[in-house]
């Protein structure tokens, strides 16, 4: 069965991509923990990140770096954080966070709103500033 991010990759779910390659793909995390908190998945589905053969687990961080340089380049922090969660969703996933503040990285705390239209803003502002 076909996670919800198999969905999104092929656009059977909308979202806001940020990056994508022929095995990867980038989009903005609609509940956000703060403003450019993006997830970074292989399109190839596998439920854990570390059941990813070698190849694909290397490939993704290496593409996850291109993501968070372009995030970097376009979100003022001090750094972009990564997080391995991967409960709510069962496909291989990286978060991306924009951090100023050890409180951006708390999952627990609330998420922030942003509208449709910020979404694609921030989503193109981003991914001209991705080089892959």
């Amino acid at each position: 069965m076909d996670s919800v991010f198999t969905k999104i990759i092929k656009g059977e779910i909308p979202s806001y991509k940020i990056a994508e390659n022929e095995n990867y793909f980038a989009f903005l995390d609609i509940q956000p923990n703060v403003k450019g908190h993006s997830l970074v998945i292989p399109k190839k589905q596998v439920d854990k990140l570390f059941d990813l053969d070698e190849e694909s687990y290397q490939g993704l961080f290496s593409f996850a770096k291109k993501v968070a340089t372009g995030i970097e380049k376009s979100i003022p922090c001090d750094r972009v954080g990564l997080s391995v969660i991967g409960l709510e969703v069962p496909h291989a996933h990286v978060h991306l966070i924009p951090l100023n503040h050890m409180e951006d990285a708390n999952f627990s705390n609330s998420k922030i709103q942003m509208t449709s239209e910020a979404f694609t803003e921030l989503a193109k502002t981003i991914s001209k500033n991705i080089v892959l």
